[in-house]
C-alpha cells in the first residue's frame, strides 16, 4: 500500500450516510438470550474463555433513546435486529497483543502488508517515489476543524508498521502488552493460521461482545460511565484535536485496562477495531431479517459492497477505538458496526482470535 491509497481508504470511523433502505424497516425489539448450556469438552486453551454461544438478538434498534449521542450514521447498517444463533466457541480474552505478534513473527518470518514496498502492478498510477512501504496514521488537527472530511486527521506515513505504529520514530519497546495495530486483514489471517485459530464471524463476536446481555449500549450496560467511572479506553477532549485522557490514556491503552465483560474479555469497546471474517454489506442485516428465521451460525454476506467505495473489498471491524467519541464516530455501541479495505491497517486497528470447542 501506498500514498496514493489514502484517497480510498474508507476509515472504520467513517460511516457515510447513504439511502440504506427504500422504507423505513420494521425493526423488532430485542429479545432475552437463549444461552447454550453445552459445556466446553476441553480444558481452556491459554488465553481464552469459553463462549457458550445461543440464540440472541443482533444488531441495534436505530436509535440511543436520549442515552448517549447517536447519529443516523452509526446505525444505518445495524438495523434492523434479527435473531442469531451461534454455537459455543473459545475466544481470546484480549485482542492479540505486539509481544504475541512478534512470537509469530519470529517463528515464521511473515512480513505485513504495511512492511511490503507496493508494486507498481498494484498502483499503477502512483509515482515511483511513492512506492514506499507505510500506512495510515491518526495525526490531531492543531485546530477545530469541520468533521466532515476525515483527510484531516488521517495521513499515508512511510514507514508505519506494527513494529513502528506511527512512524519509523516510534517503537514497541514498553508495550509488549499493548494490542498490536497496523494490521491488515491477511495478516490477522495468517497470524491466527499459524495460532491453530481463525477469526470470529460478525454474528459470534457480537455474541461475545454482549457478555450475556440482551439489548444494552455497551458490554457492560446502559450507562456509558457506570458509577461516574470510565470502563472503556476513548476520545475525550474535542475530536481532532486533542484526547484529554481523563480515563487514564491518551491514545491506544495496554490490555487489561478495564474490566471485562460477562464471559471474561476485556477490549470489547473501545482501544482497538477488531477485524471480523465476514465481508461487508451495510444491508446484510436487512436481509437475515427478512428470512423470516433464526440465522444459525451466519457467515456474512458471499461478497463485499460498500456504495460509497464500490470498488474496495471491504471486511466488517467490530467495537470502535480510543478514536471514538461522542461528537463524531459511538461505534462502540455494542450492536453498531464498522468497515475496512482488507489491505489496510492504521494505528487504531487490531484483532482478536477464536477456535473451536
Amino acid at each position: 500500500m501506498n500514498a496514493t491509497s489514502l484517497a480510498t481508504y474508507s476509515t472504520a470511523l467513517i460511516l457515510v450516510a447513504f439511502p440504506l433502505f427504500a422504507q423505513e424497516p420494521e425493526n423488532p425489539t430485542f429479545a432475552s438470550n437463549a444461552q447454550n448450556t453445552t459445556l466446553p469438552r476441553r480444558p481452556a486453551p491459554e488465553g481464552m474463555v469459553w463462549i457458550p454461544g445461543g440464540e440472541f438478538s443482533m444488531g441495534s434498534d436505530g436509535k440511543c433513546d436520549g442515552k448517549f449521542s447517536c447519529s443516523p450514521a452509526t446505525v444505518a447498517d445495524s438495523v434492523p435486529i434479527h435473531p442469531v444463533h451461534v454455537d459455543g466457541f473459545w475466544m481470546d480474552a484480549t485482542p492479540v497483543t505486539n509481544a504475541e505478534f512478534e512470537k509469530f513473527v519470529k517463528a515464521t518470518g511473515y512480513i505485513t502488508i504495511a512492511e511490503r514496498t507496493p508494486t507498481k502492478e498494484e498502483f499503477p498510477m502512483a509515482p515511483p517515489e511513492s512506492l514506499v512501504p507505510g500506512s495510515i496514521v491518526f495525526t490531531p488537527t492543531s485546530r477545530p476543524v469541520p468533521l466532515n472530511n476525515h483527510y484531516r486527521w488521517w495521513r499515508y506515513q512511510f514507514g508505519a508498521n506494527w513494529r513502528h505504529p506511527e512512524g519509523p520514530q516510534t517503537h514497541l519497546e514498553g508495550k509488549e502488552n499493548y494490542p498490536v495495530v497496523q494490521i491488515a486483514y491477511p495478516d490477522a489471517v495468517a497470524y491466527a493460521k499459524w495460532a491453530g485459530k481463525r477469526l470470529p464471524t460478525e454474528a459470534e463476536w457480537e455474541f461475545a461482545a454482549r457478555g450475556g446481555l440482551s439489548g444494552k449500549l455497551y458490554p457492560w450496560g446502559d450507562e456509558f460511565k457506570p458509577g461516574g467511572e470510565f470502563v472503556a479506553n476513548t476520545y475525550q477532549g474535542q475530536f481532532p484535536v486533542e484526547d484529554t485522557g481523563e480515563d487514564g490514556f491518551v491514545g491506544i491503552a495496554p490490555v487489561k485496562s478495564f474490566p471485562s465483560n460477562g464471559y471474561g474479555l476485556y477490549e470489547m469497546a473501545g482501544n482497538v477495531w477488531q477485524w471480523c471474517s465476514d465481508w461487508y454489506r451495510p444491508d446484510y442485516f436487512q436481509k437475515l431479517s427478512q428470512e423470516g428465521s433464526v440465522s444459525r451460525n451466519p457467515q456474512g454476506p458471499a461478497s463485499p459492497f460498500d456504495p460509497a467505495e464500490p470498488s474496495e473489498k471491504k471486511r466488517v471491524h467490530k467495537g470502535g477505538s480510543f478514536l471514538c467519541n461522542e461528537q463524531y464516530c459511538t461505534r462502540y455501541i455494542v450492536g453498531t458496526r464498522g468497515k475496512g479495505e482488507v489491505n489496510t491497517g492504521s494505528n487504531h486497528l487490531g484483532f482478536r482470535c477464536v477456535q473451536a470447542p
